[in-house]
């Protein structure tokens, strides 16, 4: 399923880090984590995937393993010596909002990514929540994307916005939660923010909501999709990284950006996101059996799937 027949692997360069992580329902102390590797997880299920980062001497390589037998290729991740970037966070109990307890760059605070040439050709890049000047870097060392897309926060919004702004020209997709488009554009309206974003250059814009799902927007049409309801939920960390792993891996998959392959790259997406806060860390991802992927997609559409008919309208 990932074994890139389709075109060349994803190239995705983001953070591969550590992570501690307490909600509600538990705790997990220094698992691995990071967009790079979220992202990864998810995306290797339908597409072979290249990975640019850095790690420190301490991280568990080994723990990558599944991702490389997917046929990830790993060769991008650069280790030296010194610590991993560790993040630590507390989940309030709605799990929407969350505390960030320690931060440490480690040997991320100076990443030069640097792209193998053997991966420069990738028609497909996903460039990770990183500073925007780095996202510039990777993109003037890869030959000639058909699409790229990146994901952005808030620390970049208010400490790069120039660069970020400027990125945007050189963006096909941009993937970003409401509550960052909103600071980016302005402007509390999603649509309107999403016209903003547009108006500089991506021609598609990605709104992750959460639990409340995430909506599409392009120039002349949009489409919604929900977040699946669970009665399960341990750790969102990574649900955002995950949605953008099916979702851009399924789009490598397909090979196309039109509007049926984007609206169930939606759905795959939001399927990723759902499962991956089933457990701590990148777990669930391991081993999720494709047919697994494939009934949660049959459950959405049972979920969604409506009628329309006229003689029933209102006043008739």
């Amino acid at each position: 399923m990932a074994d890139g027949r389709n075109g060349t692997p994803i190239l995705c360069v983001g953070s591969v880090a550590l992570d501690s992580v307490e909600t509600p329902f538990g705790r997990a102390e220094r698992v691995i984590g990071g967009s790079a590797v979220y992202f990864t997880a998810a995306a290797s299920l339908f597409h072979a995937v290249q990975v640019v980062g850095v790690v420190g001497d301490d991280y568990p390589l080994a723990e990558l393993d599944f991702l490389a037998r997917r046929g990830a290729d790993l060769s991008g991740i650069e280790r030296r010596p010194g610590e991993s970037f560790f993040w630590a966070g507390r989940y309030h109990f709605d799990l929407n909002s969350r505390d960030t307890l320690e931060t440490k760059l480690g040997v991320f605070a100076s990443f030069q990514p640097k792209i193998p040439p053997s991966f420069r050709a990738a028609r497909f890049v996903f460039l990770g929540n990183i500073d925007p000047v780095l996202q510039h870097e990777v993109l003037d060392q890869v030959e000639a994307p058909d699409v790229v897309a990146c994901d952005t926060m808030n620390y970049w919004i208010d400490g790069s916005r120039d660069a970020l702004v400027d990125l945007l020209a050189r963006v096909r997709i941009l993937i970003i939660n409401d509550e960052e488009i909103r600071q980016l554009a302005g402007e509390p309206n999603l649509p309107k923010a999403a016209r903003w974003v547009q108006s500089r250059g991506p021609e598609l814009v990605v709104v992750k909501k959460g639990e409340h799902g995430a909506m599409l927007l392009a120039n002349d049409w949009l489409f919604f999709v929900p977040g699946f309801p669970l009665e399960s939920v341990f750790d969102p960390t990574g649900a955002g990284d995950a949605f953008a792993g099916g979702f851009v891996g399924y789009l490598a998959q397909a090979g196309s950006l039109a509007p049926e392959a984007l609206r169930r790259a939606m759905v795959y997406g939001s399927v990723m996101g759902s499962y991956s806060v089933e457990q701590f860390s990148v777990r669930r991802l391991i081993d999720l059996p494709v047919v697994d992927i494939e009934r949660r997609m049959v459950q959405f559409r049972e979920i969604t799937a409506f009628e329309t008919h006229v003689d029933a309208a209102p006043g008739r």
